[in-house]
């Protein structure tokens, strides 16, 4: 009972785990899509329509050009005048004024009633006329209104500006008006400017209304296209009717991107769209690589691809920046490849391009340039040692870009003049910037733990500071160590492994051999150190070469593929030398394994299992008294059949057809490395 509830609890934490990385990864691509839709298609008149079929998807009307819209505005604009306001309460205010201080002050300069008399039916003139401000008559003259409509008790009359009152006017008409009769000089003393306001206020709503009035008569529209009415097709030259369809079509895309229900929608459907996809992966790595869920980089690695190129692809398309076929997606594929499984890299592949399809308005060409270049990355770059492997690989993949793109034009074109050009120069850049492959895996080794063949290419250079010293401390071991590369990398060849890897791995094996060289035979000269110590002494001495090869391995920072093959190549084993001559002198002592026991684990990878066999065949092929066809072959059978028995590989996804292969290899290997010379003659006097 506790046993099943332990495994239930372990579902949920996994289910867990899947749920916040779908949810992460759906969050992330969704946060970055495009909310407002984007007419993404560029043209010109007489120019070849360069994309595919185009279909109105909705119904729209074909505005006018701005130049008619506008020459129809100026024609019925002219017929606008603004409405201004008579505020008779000013006037009769001003008069009223007027007539107090000159009651109380005025009399004493103009004792003479008849300038009363005379100034106020000037002031009712002038108001009843109408008194407009200075900012008000230059805005007027400034648009080219030279009438204006005055309302006046809910009855509105067309007035000439020109017969409009200024303040300044009305002041030069109040002293100026009869000068025969009345003295200008006294005029003047009366400060008349202060009796003069404006009466006519610019009526804002009524003008707006007059003038949406006169703009509701004109059609913005010269004609309509249907639901499903074709458009335009590839390699058809844009005409001006085209062209005024698509700038319609263009502006009514953004007015349609505006409304919140559109944004709500497309919301809706862009989450949907992720989530399915992604969904469809999460279900590919259930089905056939579930391994991955354990080995918590993989994942990591395969969702950060996943979700960072299409992020790149939303945010150039959102911004107009630069064009989306300059992004190098044939670097998913290749970087999936190296690190895990070609499979896994075109599923990884097939996911990205089909998230960026949803923002391109030519989504069937782009999954089709795409898929067929990422299956070109996939195929030319199996594995990556050289950087020339790299070169080669991109322009492969330029050149498949090209070639489809050639092909997809020549369909829909009618001349070669109306081939595209410009869409090679993208290709051209997408291979330069896939040459960035090479120092991003730098990166993404360190970041997610991985180890490239670049790495282990660099890691087997035996000119490196490690090799160096070991040849010159161990030079023995060193020699094994060669002899167990070739040994290794010739059966992993031959049985699908990764020969680069088992390489590296026999180069470091026994790093730890260099900090007690002379108590291995191989370094030895004649003096064996063991003579002078018992059997379980030495045999911590021997074991301690596992543990103190993982020391230099922390401390040279080696990869932790290549510790692995340092402390599997003996697995969980015995010393059988000193243990089986312990026990042969304590035959009536229980002997205590562990004192004679490596600390393991036992290989769990073909590659190391090879060098478990290839370590212990080789040391053993030393002491053969003769190298002949016969000894060589039992040998190999005895040894590596003995390691099978004991159950060495039972962790390891080694086939026993492939562990026959192995046999063979070392056999053909042995006979070549200790091949007999012959004997050349003396020259006889």
């Amino acid at each position: 009972m506790k046993s099943f509830q332990t495994e239930r609890q372990f579902s949920y934490k996994e289910l867990l785990y899947k749920s916040i990385i779908f949810l992460a990864t759906v969050t992330l691509l969704v946060y970055f899509l495009p909310r407002e839709g984007k007419f993404n298609y560029q043209f010109d008149i007489n120019k070849p329509w360069k994309y595919g079929l185009l279909q109105a998807s909705f119904d729209f009307p074909i505005y006018k050009e701005e130049q008619q819209v506008q020459h129809e505005q100026d024609s019925i604009m002219a017929a606008y005048r603004p409405y201004y306001g008579l505020d008779k309460r000013i006037g009769d205010e001003m008069i009223k004024k007027f007539k107090d201080d000159y009651a109380s002050t005025l009399y004493r300069i103009i004792p003479n009633p008849t300038y009363r008399n005379h100034i106020e039916r000037l002031l009712k003139e002038i108001y009843e006329q109408g008194v407009i401000g200075v900012n008000d008559l230059s805005n007027l003259r400034k648009d080219s209104f030279f009438h204006i409509r005055i309302v006046d008790r809910n009855i509105s009359s067309q007035r000439d500006i020109n017969n409009l009152y200024t303040i300044k006017q009305a002041y030069e008409a109040l002293i100026k008006s009869d000068t025969i009769h009345y003295n200008k000089r006294m005029l003047q003393l009366c400060n008349l400017n202060n009796y003069i306001a404006p009466n006519l206020i610019y009526d804002a709503e009524k003008s707006e209304s007059a003038k949406q009035d006169l703009l509701s008569n004109i059609s913005w529209a010269s004609g309509f296209v249907m639901n499903g009415q074709k458009i335009i097709d590839r390699g058809e030259i844009i005409n001006q009717q085209t062209y005024n369809i698509l700038k319609s079509l263009q502006k009514e895309w953004s007015k349609r991107s505006e409304t919140t229900t559109e944004k709500r929608l497309t919301l809706f459907g862009q989450i949907l769209f992720v989530a399915i996809l992604i969904g469809i992966f999460f279900t590919y790595l259930e089905l056939f690589r579930k391994d991955y869920y354990s080995r918590k980089r993989c994942l990591y690695l395969l969702f950060s691809i996943i979700v960072i190129f299409p992020i790149i692809s939303f945010i150039m398309v959102e911004h107009a920046f630069l064009n989306v076929y300059i992004v190098p997606f044939a670097m998913i594929p290749i970087i999936i490849r190296i690190f895990l499984d070609s499979r896994t890299a075109f599923m990884a592949h097939i996911t990205s391009i089909l998230l960026c399809s949803i923002v391109l308005r030519t989504p069937h060409e782009f999954i089709l340039l795409q898929t067929v270049a990422g299956m070109a990355g996939i195929y030319s770059l199996r594995e990556l040692s050289q950087r020339s492997q790299l070169l080669r690989s991109a322009f492969i993949v330029t050149l498949s870009y090209a070639i489809l793109y050639l092909a997809l034009d020549l369909i829909h074109v009618s001349t070669i003049a109306q081939l595209s050009t410009n869409m090679y120069i993208n290709f051209i850049l997408n291979g330069i910037l896939l040459l960035f492959t090479y120092p991003l895996l730098f990166i993404l080794e360190k970041t997610f733990g991985f180890t490239s063949n670049v790495t282990l290419v660099e890691l087997s250079n035996i000119n490196n500071k490690l090799m160096r010293e070991m040849s010159e401390v161990a030079p023995g071991t060193f020699q094994h160590s060669l002899q167990l590369a070739n040994l290794t990398a010739a059966a992993a060849n031959r049985i699908g492994a990764n020969s680069q890897l088992v390489r590296t791995g026999a180069m470091y094996h026994d790093i730890g051999k260099m900090l007690n060289p002379a108590f291995f035979t191989e370094n030895q000269s004649g003096v064996n150190p063991h003579d002078q110590l018992t059997y379980k002494q030495s045999a911590q001495i021997v074991i301690s070469h596992i543990t103190d090869g993982m020391k230099l391995a922390d401390k040279y920072n080696l990869p932790t593929v290549i510790k692995d093959f340092i402390c599997t190549h003996h697995g969980a084993g015995l010393t059988k030398y000193f243990y089986i001559s312990y026990q042969n002198e304590h035959p009536d002592e229980e002997v205590d394994k562990t004192a004679f026991q490596y600390p393991g684990p036992n290989p769990f990878t073909k590659e190391q299992a090879i060098l478990m066999m290839a370590d212990s065949v080789e040391a053993a092929s030393r002491s053969l008294p003769e190298y002949t066809e016969e000894s060589i072959s039992a040998l190999v059978d005895k040894i590596i059949d003995s390691q099978v028995q004991e159950g060495y590989f039972k962790e390891c996804p080694i086939t026993f057809k492939d562990i026959a292969t192995v046999k063979t290899v070392f056999k053909e290997k042995l006979k070549t490395m200790y091949h007999t010379r012959i004997s050349y003659p003396e020259l006889k006097k």
